[in-house]
Protein backbone atom coordinates (compact mmCIF):
# COMPACT_ATOMS: atom_id res chain seq x y z
CA UNK A 1 0.00 0.00 0.00
CA UNK A 2 1.59 3.41 -1.32
CA UNK A 3 1.44 6.35 1.41
CA UNK A 4 0.66 10.02 1.02
CA UNK A 5 1.32 13.14 3.13
CA UNK A 6 -1.32 14.91 3.93
CA UNK A 7 -0.20 18.30 4.60
CA UNK A 8 3.38 17.75 4.12
CA UNK A 9 3.92 16.25 7.34
CA UNK A 10 1.11 13.76 8.23
CA UNK A 11 2.21 10.14 6.10
CA UNK A 12 -1.32 7.89 5.84
CA UNK A 13 -1.52 5.16 3.54
CA UNK A 14 -3.33 6.20 0.15
CA UNK A 15 -6.31 4.45 0.62
CA UNK A 16 -8.02 4.77 4.38
CA UNK A 17 -10.89 3.32 5.71
CA UNK A 18 -14.30 5.26 6.68
CA UNK A 19 -15.47 3.69 9.61
CA UNK A 20 -19.15 5.24 9.45
CA UNK A 21 -20.86 2.39 7.94
CA UNK A 22 -20.06 0.23 10.41
CA UNK A 23 -22.31 2.48 12.82
CA UNK A 24 -25.76 1.87 10.53
CA UNK A 25 -25.66 4.71 8.25
CA UNK A 26 -26.09 2.48 5.55
CA UNK A 27 -28.77 0.22 7.57
CA UNK A 28 -29.38 -0.93 11.15
CA UNK A 29 -26.66 -0.34 13.41
CA UNK A 30 -24.01 -3.40 12.78
CA UNK A 31 -21.95 -2.92 15.87
CA UNK A 32 -24.80 -2.93 17.94
CA UNK A 33 -25.38 -6.27 17.53
CA UNK A 34 -21.63 -8.56 19.15
CA UNK A 35 -21.58 -11.28 15.68
CA UNK A 36 -21.75 -7.67 13.62
CA UNK A 37 -18.84 -6.16 15.79
CA UNK A 38 -16.43 -9.05 15.69
CA UNK A 39 -17.30 -8.68 11.87
CA UNK A 40 -16.45 -5.18 12.02
CA UNK A 41 -13.38 -5.69 14.05
CA UNK A 42 -11.79 -8.19 11.33
CA UNK A 43 -12.87 -5.95 8.29
CA UNK A 44 -10.32 -3.44 10.42
CA UNK A 45 -8.01 -6.04 11.34
CA UNK A 46 -7.75 -6.87 7.42
CA UNK A 47 -7.40 -3.46 6.07
CA UNK A 48 -4.17 -3.48 8.95
CA UNK A 49 -3.08 -6.43 7.10
CA UNK A 50 -3.31 -5.12 3.71
CA UNK A 51 -1.50 -1.64 4.39
CA UNK A 52 -4.11 0.27 5.53
CA UNK A 53 -2.83 3.01 8.30
CA UNK A 54 -5.45 5.70 8.14
CA UNK A 55 -8.77 5.25 10.13
CA UNK A 56 -11.72 7.67 10.31
CA UNK A 57 -14.51 8.01 12.51
CA UNK A 58 -16.36 10.37 14.67
CA UNK A 59 -18.32 11.16 17.77
CA UNK A 60 -21.39 11.62 16.04
CA UNK A 61 -21.05 8.32 14.09
CA UNK A 62 -23.35 6.03 16.15
CA UNK A 63 -23.12 8.15 17.98
CA UNK A 64 -20.10 7.40 20.31
CA UNK A 65 -19.80 3.87 19.81
CA UNK A 66 -17.77 3.91 16.45
CA UNK A 67 -15.51 5.35 18.34
CA UNK A 68 -15.31 2.79 20.77
CA UNK A 69 -15.31 0.21 18.08
CA UNK A 70 -12.33 1.29 16.35
CA UNK A 71 -10.42 1.18 19.83
CA UNK A 72 -11.42 -2.30 20.42
CA UNK A 73 -10.24 -3.23 17.07
CA UNK A 74 -6.63 -0.47 17.04
CA UNK A 75 -5.38 -1.21 20.67
CA UNK A 76 -3.05 -3.51 19.69
CA UNK A 77 -1.54 -1.57 17.08
CA UNK A 78 -2.01 1.51 18.35
CA UNK A 79 1.69 3.31 17.53
CA UNK A 80 0.74 2.01 14.21
CA UNK A 81 -2.04 3.75 12.80
CA UNK A 82 -3.71 7.15 12.26
CA UNK A 83 -6.80 7.77 13.42
CA UNK A 84 -8.60 10.58 12.85
CA UNK A 85 -12.30 11.24 14.31
CA UNK A 86 -14.25 15.13 14.59
CA UNK A 87 -15.44 17.10 17.17
CA UNK A 88 -18.66 20.28 16.95
CA UNK A 89 -21.45 17.95 14.87
CA UNK A 90 -23.50 15.78 17.41
CA UNK A 91 -26.93 14.09 17.89
CA UNK A 92 -28.49 11.54 19.36
CA UNK A 93 -31.19 8.87 17.60
CA UNK A 94 -34.48 10.36 16.53
CA UNK A 95 -33.04 13.90 17.24
CA UNK A 96 -32.08 16.32 15.22
CA UNK A 97 -28.17 16.62 15.42
CA UNK A 98 -26.80 19.83 16.56
CA UNK A 99 -23.65 21.97 15.91
CA UNK A 100 -21.93 23.28 19.00
CA UNK A 101 -17.67 24.29 18.38
CA UNK A 102 -17.70 26.31 21.62
CA UNK A 103 -13.79 26.12 23.09
CA UNK A 104 -15.82 24.43 26.55
CA UNK A 105 -17.48 21.67 23.98
CA UNK A 106 -14.23 21.21 22.31
CA UNK A 107 -12.41 20.39 25.25
CA UNK A 108 -15.10 18.38 26.29
CA UNK A 109 -15.11 16.38 23.16
CA UNK A 110 -11.35 15.38 23.26
CA UNK A 111 -11.60 14.16 26.57
CA UNK A 112 -14.79 12.00 25.74
CA UNK A 113 -13.09 11.14 22.64
CA UNK A 114 -9.30 10.26 24.00
CA UNK A 115 -11.70 7.61 26.52
CA UNK A 116 -13.47 6.09 24.18
CA UNK A 117 -10.19 5.57 21.78
CA UNK A 118 -8.48 4.54 24.66
CA UNK A 119 -5.36 6.50 23.71
CA UNK A 120 -3.56 9.36 24.54
CA UNK A 121 -3.47 11.71 21.57
CA UNK A 122 -5.69 12.25 18.58
CA UNK A 123 -3.65 11.98 15.33
CA UNK A 124 -6.01 14.07 12.68
CA UNK A 125 -8.96 16.38 15.15
CA UNK A 126 -11.93 17.65 12.35
CA UNK A 127 -14.16 20.09 12.98
CA UNK A 128 -16.98 18.17 11.85
CA UNK A 129 -19.08 20.67 10.38
CA UNK A 130 -18.60 24.79 11.11
CA UNK A 131 -20.55 26.45 13.39
CA UNK A 132 -21.78 29.77 12.34
CA UNK A 133 -22.30 30.78 16.15
CA UNK A 134 -18.74 30.70 16.71
CA UNK A 135 -15.44 32.53 14.91
CA UNK A 136 -13.39 30.30 13.73
CA UNK A 137 -10.31 31.47 15.26
CA UNK A 138 -11.48 30.24 18.47
CA UNK A 139 -12.13 27.34 17.12
CA UNK A 140 -8.65 26.97 15.98
CA UNK A 141 -6.65 28.29 18.87
CA UNK A 142 -8.50 25.99 20.78
CA UNK A 143 -7.67 23.09 19.17
CA UNK A 144 -3.78 24.85 18.99
CA UNK A 145 -4.07 24.73 22.74
CA UNK A 146 -5.09 20.91 22.62
CA UNK A 147 -1.71 20.36 20.59
CA UNK A 148 0.43 22.41 23.08
CA UNK A 149 -1.00 19.88 25.30
CA UNK A 150 -0.10 16.84 23.01
CA UNK A 151 -3.67 15.58 23.62
CA UNK A 152 -3.89 16.22 19.16
CA UNK A 153 -1.48 16.23 16.53
CA UNK A 154 -3.06 17.47 13.89
CA UNK A 155 -5.92 19.51 12.71
CA UNK A 156 -8.73 19.31 10.17
CA UNK A 157 -11.56 20.79 8.93
CA UNK A 158 -14.35 18.99 7.23
CA UNK A 159 -16.63 20.82 4.11
CA UNK A 160 -16.13 24.46 5.67
CA UNK A 161 -16.22 27.54 3.46
CA UNK A 162 -13.02 28.53 1.89
CA UNK A 163 -12.67 31.58 3.76
CA UNK A 164 -13.29 29.94 6.93
CA UNK A 165 -10.28 27.42 5.71
CA UNK A 166 -7.94 30.54 4.98
CA UNK A 167 -8.65 32.34 8.66
CA UNK A 168 -8.12 28.94 10.93
CA UNK A 169 -4.99 28.18 8.68
CA UNK A 170 -3.86 31.08 9.87
CA UNK A 171 -4.31 30.89 13.29
CA UNK A 172 -3.30 27.23 13.11
CA UNK A 173 -1.96 25.33 10.36
CA UNK A 174 -4.91 23.56 9.05
CA UNK A 175 -3.38 19.49 8.13
CA UNK A 176 -6.04 18.05 6.10
CA UNK A 177 -9.60 18.85 4.83
CA UNK A 178 -12.06 16.56 4.16
CA UNK A 179 -14.78 17.00 2.05
CA UNK A 180 -16.87 14.56 -0.79
CA UNK A 181 -15.13 14.11 -3.89
CA UNK A 182 -15.15 11.57 -7.20
CA UNK A 183 -16.06 11.35 -10.52
CA UNK A 184 -20.18 11.20 -9.50
CA UNK A 185 -19.04 14.94 -7.23
CA UNK A 186 -16.29 16.84 -9.09
CA UNK A 187 -17.05 20.07 -7.51
CA UNK A 188 -14.18 20.24 -5.26
CA UNK A 189 -12.25 20.96 -8.63
CA UNK A 190 -13.13 24.03 -9.27
CA UNK A 191 -11.94 25.67 -6.09
CA UNK A 192 -11.27 23.52 -3.05
CA UNK A 193 -8.11 21.85 -4.85
CA UNK A 194 -6.42 24.90 -6.05
CA UNK A 195 -7.03 26.65 -2.76
CA UNK A 196 -5.91 23.34 -1.08
CA UNK A 197 -2.63 23.20 -3.22
CA UNK A 198 -2.32 27.29 -2.66
CA UNK A 199 -2.08 26.30 1.41
CA UNK A 200 -0.14 23.17 1.34
CA UNK A 201 -3.52 21.60 2.90
CA UNK A 202 -4.15 18.43 1.80
CA UNK A 203 -7.58 16.16 1.29
CA UNK A 204 -9.32 13.25 2.51
CA UNK A 205 -12.23 12.34 0.05
CA UNK A 206 -15.10 11.02 1.73
CA UNK A 207 -18.19 9.40 -0.34
CA UNK A 208 -15.42 8.32 -3.23
CA UNK A 209 -17.26 5.49 -4.13
CA UNK A 210 -21.06 7.57 -3.79
CA UNK A 211 -22.36 6.01 -1.51
CA UNK A 212 -22.35 2.55 -3.84
CA UNK A 213 -23.08 4.18 -6.66
CA UNK A 214 -20.05 3.89 -8.18
CA UNK A 215 -19.86 0.39 -7.36
CA UNK A 216 -22.18 -0.63 -10.20
CA UNK A 217 -24.19 -2.49 -7.64
CA UNK A 218 -26.77 0.27 -8.00
CA UNK A 219 -29.37 0.82 -10.49
CA UNK A 220 -32.88 2.62 -11.22
CA UNK A 221 -34.62 -0.08 -9.35
CA UNK A 222 -32.62 0.14 -6.66
CA UNK A 223 -34.86 0.71 -3.36
CA UNK A 224 -33.32 1.68 -0.11
CA UNK A 225 -34.84 0.95 2.71
CA UNK A 226 -35.98 3.92 4.85
CA UNK A 227 -33.16 2.90 7.85
CA UNK A 228 -30.75 3.59 5.45
CA UNK A 229 -29.29 6.94 4.28
CA UNK A 230 -29.15 7.30 0.92
CA UNK A 231 -32.90 6.78 0.72
CA UNK A 232 -33.35 10.32 1.42
CA UNK A 233 -29.71 11.65 -0.77
CA UNK A 234 -31.52 13.10 -4.42
CA UNK A 235 -28.81 11.92 -6.72
CA UNK A 236 -29.90 8.28 -5.72
CA UNK A 237 -33.33 8.79 -6.45
CA UNK A 238 -35.20 6.20 -9.69
CA UNK A 239 -35.88 9.85 -11.49
CA UNK A 240 -31.82 10.88 -10.86
CA UNK A 241 -30.56 7.68 -11.61
CA UNK A 242 -31.59 7.51 -15.33
CA UNK A 243 -29.13 10.12 -15.69
CA UNK A 244 -26.58 9.10 -13.51
CA UNK A 245 -26.07 5.97 -14.52
CA UNK A 246 -24.23 7.09 -17.83
CA UNK A 247 -21.29 7.25 -15.07
CA UNK A 248 -21.50 3.91 -14.32
CA UNK A 249 -21.35 2.82 -17.51
CA UNK A 250 -18.23 4.80 -18.18
CA UNK A 251 -17.12 3.11 -15.08
CA UNK A 252 -18.18 -0.37 -16.38
CA UNK A 253 -15.92 0.36 -19.87
CA UNK A 254 -13.00 1.66 -18.78
CA UNK A 255 -13.49 -1.59 -16.05
CA UNK A 256 -13.24 -3.95 -18.84
CA UNK A 257 -9.85 -2.38 -20.17
CA UNK A 258 -8.18 -1.94 -17.12
CA UNK A 259 -8.79 -5.75 -16.44
CA UNK A 260 -10.53 -4.03 -12.57
CA UNK A 261 -14.01 -3.37 -11.41
CA UNK A 262 -16.11 -0.37 -11.76
CA UNK A 263 -15.18 0.64 -7.95
CA UNK A 264 -11.56 0.27 -8.44
CA UNK A 265 -11.08 2.55 -11.75
CA UNK A 266 -13.36 5.20 -9.52
CA UNK A 267 -10.22 5.31 -6.81
CA UNK A 268 -7.44 4.81 -9.16
CA UNK A 269 -9.18 7.68 -10.87
CA UNK A 270 -9.12 9.93 -7.44
CA UNK A 271 -6.27 9.23 -6.73
CA UNK A 272 -4.80 10.58 -10.13
CA UNK A 273 -6.17 13.45 -9.41
CA UNK A 274 -3.03 15.36 -6.86
CA UNK A 275 -0.53 13.16 -5.09
CA UNK A 276 -1.61 14.52 -1.56
CA UNK A 277 -5.55 13.48 -1.95
CA UNK A 278 -6.27 10.31 0.25
CA UNK A 279 -9.75 8.16 -0.41
CA UNK A 280 -11.39 6.49 2.78
CA UNK A 281 -14.24 4.34 0.97
CA UNK A 282 -16.25 2.77 3.78
CA UNK A 283 -17.41 -1.23 3.45
CA UNK A 284 -18.87 -3.55 6.43
CA UNK A 285 -17.56 -6.38 3.76
CA UNK A 286 -14.26 -8.01 3.05
CA UNK A 287 -14.50 -9.16 -0.15
CA UNK A 288 -15.37 -5.07 -0.87
CA UNK A 289 -12.92 -4.06 1.52
CA UNK A 290 -10.15 -6.64 -0.85
CA UNK A 291 -11.73 -4.87 -4.28
CA UNK A 292 -11.14 -1.27 -3.19
CA UNK A 293 -7.26 -2.01 -1.68
CA UNK A 294 -6.90 -3.36 -4.93
CA UNK A 295 -7.66 0.29 -6.54
CA UNK A 296 -3.43 1.33 -6.20
CA UNK A 297 -2.84 -1.15 -8.77
CA UNK A 298 -4.47 0.28 -11.27
CA UNK A 299 -2.67 3.12 -13.14
CA UNK A 300 -3.88 5.16 -16.14
CA UNK A 301 -1.63 7.54 -19.18
CA UNK A 302 -2.21 11.35 -19.28
CA UNK A 303 -4.38 10.35 -22.23
CA UNK A 304 -6.36 8.11 -20.42
CA UNK A 305 -7.41 10.28 -17.99
CA UNK A 306 -8.05 12.73 -20.59
CA UNK A 307 -10.30 10.45 -21.92
CA UNK A 308 -12.04 9.48 -18.83
CA UNK A 309 -12.50 13.27 -17.50
CA UNK A 310 -13.95 14.55 -21.24
CA UNK A 311 -16.67 11.58 -20.91
CA UNK A 312 -17.37 12.20 -17.39
CA UNK A 313 -17.78 15.79 -17.68
CA UNK A 314 -20.78 15.22 -20.53
CA UNK A 315 -22.58 13.49 -18.10
CA UNK A 316 -24.61 16.41 -16.02
CA UNK A 317 -24.90 14.70 -12.63
CA UNK A 318 -28.33 15.10 -11.39
CA UNK A 319 -29.88 15.51 -8.00
CA UNK A 320 -28.23 16.54 -4.98
CA UNK A 321 -25.48 14.78 -2.98
CA UNK A 322 -27.05 15.37 0.47
CA UNK A 323 -30.94 15.91 1.80
CA UNK A 324 -30.94 19.10 2.00
CA UNK A 325 -30.85 19.48 5.79
CA UNK A 326 -27.30 17.93 5.34
CA UNK A 327 -26.44 20.28 2.34
CA UNK A 328 -27.16 23.43 4.30
CA UNK A 329 -24.20 22.38 6.81
CA UNK A 330 -21.66 22.57 3.91
CA UNK A 331 -18.98 25.21 3.04
CA UNK A 332 -20.66 27.52 5.38
CA UNK A 333 -18.83 30.58 6.95
CA UNK A 334 -18.04 31.31 10.22
CA UNK A 335 -18.83 34.82 11.82
CA UNK A 336 -15.93 37.05 12.17
CA UNK A 337 -14.02 37.08 16.06
CA UNK A 338 -15.66 39.94 17.69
Amino acid sequence: MPTRKLGGTLEVSALGLGCMVMSGIYGPPRDKQPADKQEMIRVIHTAVDRGVTFFDSAELYGPLSNEELLAEALAPIRDKVVIATKFGYFGNPGLQPVLDSRPEKIKASVEGSLKRLRTDVIDLYYQHRVDPNVPIEDVAGTVKDLIRQGKVKHFGLSEPGLETLRRAHAEQPVTAVQNEFSILWREPETAVLPTLEELGIGLVAYTPLGGGFLTGTIHEGTQFPTTDFRSRVPRLSAEALKTNMALVVLLRDWARRKEASPAQVALAWLLSRKPWIVAIPGTTQLPHLEENLGAVAVTFTAGELHQIDTAASAVVVQGDRLPPASMALTRREAPPRR
